[in-house]
C-alpha cells in the first residue's frame, strides 16, 4: 500500500481525568494510521512543555485524545485555569480532528450544555446543580423522586452506579456526598427518565455538508434495584447490548434531536449525542460526547458504524481522520 506524506500525531494524557484516550484505543489507532501515512506519532501532553513539544513538532495533523491540562497540575480538574489543546492547535494554525474548544467546554460541563439546548427549544429532563459541599434543604427541591445523580463534569459512566437514581432526601445527599468525595465534582440532578435509551453516533461525509446519522438503543443490564443504566462498570464491562433501531417513528425522533444538538453546540466531523425516553415516551437530550470512545467492538460510536452502515473500525478511524485533513489543506 502506498501511504501518504502526512505527519499524524496522536495526542493524550497519562493522567487517566485528562485523558479522553485509552492506551488500547491509542495503540490500535497508530497500527491502523501507520499502515495508511508515513510519518505517525504518539504525544504525551501532561503538561505545558509536553504541548510546546508537540507544537515544535509541526504535525499536520493532530488526532485528538483530550480535551485540556490543568495549569496548575496539583488542581487537576478542579483548577479553573485551563489551557484547551483546541485552542492553542488553533493559535499555531495545526489541524486537528472533531470539535475546537468552545464546543468541547460546552461537553464537558454538562449543566452548560443542557442549558444551551433548553434555550434553543429542544429537550432534556429538568435538572439542577448541586455544587460541592453545598447546603441542602428538602423543601427547596422543585423536582419529583425519583432523581437520578451524576457528576457534571464526567464520562465513562464514570459516578454513575446503583445509587444514581434516588426516591428520597437521604438517598440524594448521600449520592451527592458520594460524587463530592469521589470526584471532587458538582453533582447535576435531573429527572428520573425511566425510557428506552438510546446513542446516535454522528460522522460528517466527506466533501459534503451533509452527516451521517447513526442511531443504536443501548439496552443495559437490569441492577439490583431492577433498573437499566449504562453505569461506569457496565461501560467498563462493555455488557450492555447494542441492537439497530429500526421503528422509523423512533428513529426520526432520535436522528433529529441528536442532529439538533450537534448543530446546537457547534460541534464538528464526528461525535456522539446520548438520548433516553421519559416516562411518556418524548426522547430526552443527556449528554455529548464529542470525543468517544474509538475502540474496536466497544463503545457506542464504532458499535453504531458497523451496525448501521457495515463501516468496519479501519475505515471509521481513516474517515475521521480525512475530515481533519482538509481543514489542514483549507489553512
Amino acid at each position: 500500500m502506498l501511504k501518504t506524506k502526512k505527519h499524524i500525531e496522536i495526542v493524550r494524557s497519562t493522567v487517566s481525568c485528562l485523558s479522553s484516550m485509552s492506551q488500547e484505543s491509542c495503540a490500535s489507532i497508530l497500527t491502523i494510521l501507520n499502515k495508511h501515512y508515513t510519518n505517525v506519532g504518539v504525544t504525551i501532553v501532561n503538561t505545558l512543555i509536553d504541548l510546546e513539544g508537540l507544537i515544535a513538532s509541526r504535525p499536520d495533523l493532530v488526532f485528538l485524545g483530550m480535551e485540556f491540562i490543568p495549569l496548575n497540575l496539583s488542581l487537576g480538574l478542579a483548577d479553573p485555569n485551563r489551557i484547551w489543546i483546541a485552542e492553542y492547535l488553533d493559535k499555531y494554525k495545526i489541524a486537528y480532528t472533531g470539535s475546537n474548544e468552545v464546543t468541547h467546554q460546552l461537553s464537558r460541563d454538562k449543566d452548560v450544555a443542557k442549558q444551551l439546548v433548553l434555550e434553543k427549544g429542544l429537550e432534556t429532563p429538568p435538572f439542577f446543580v448541586i455544587k460541592q459541599n453545598q447546603s441542602m434543604v428538602e423543601k427547596d427541591l422543585l423536582l419529583t423522586y425519583p432523581l437520578f445523580i451524576k457528576p457534571v463534569n464526567r464520562g465513562g459512566g464514570l459516578g454513575i452506579d446503583s445509587q444514581s437514581v434516588v426516591y428520597n432526601f437521604s438517598q440524594l445527599c448521600w449520592k451527592i456526598n458520594s460524587i463530592t468525595i469521589n470526584y471532587k465534582s458538582d453533582s447535576l440532578v435531573e429527572e428520573y427518565l425511566p425510557g428506552r435509551e438510546f446513542s446516535v453516533a454522528i460522522l460528517k461525509e466527506e466533501n459534503s455538508a451533509r452527516f451521517l446519522m447513526m442511531p443504536i438503543e443501548l439496552i443495559a443490564p437490569i441492577d439490583k434495584k431492577g433498573v437499566r443504566m449504562l453505569s461506569g462498570r457496565v461501560k467498563s464491562d462493555n455488557s450492555e447490548q447494542a441492537i439497530v433501531v429500526n421503528d422509523k417513528n423512533i428513529k426520526s425522533q432520535v436522528v433529529g434531536l441528536a442532529l439538533n444538538v450537534f448543530k446546537t453546540l457547534s460541534a464538528r466531523d464526528y461525535g456522539r449525542i446520548d438520548i433516553r425516553f421519559n416516562k411518556h415516551s418524548k426522547p430526552q437530550f443527556l449528554e455529548a460526547n464529542l470525543i468517544p470512545s474509538l475502540i474496536s467492538g466497544y463503545g457506542s460510536f464504532p458499535k453504531a458504524c458497523v451496525l448501521n452502515i457495515g463501516l468496519d473500525y479501519e475505515s471509521m478511524i481513516i474517515r475521521i481522520v480525512k475530515l481533519g485533513l482538509v481543514r489542514d489543506v483549507a489553512r
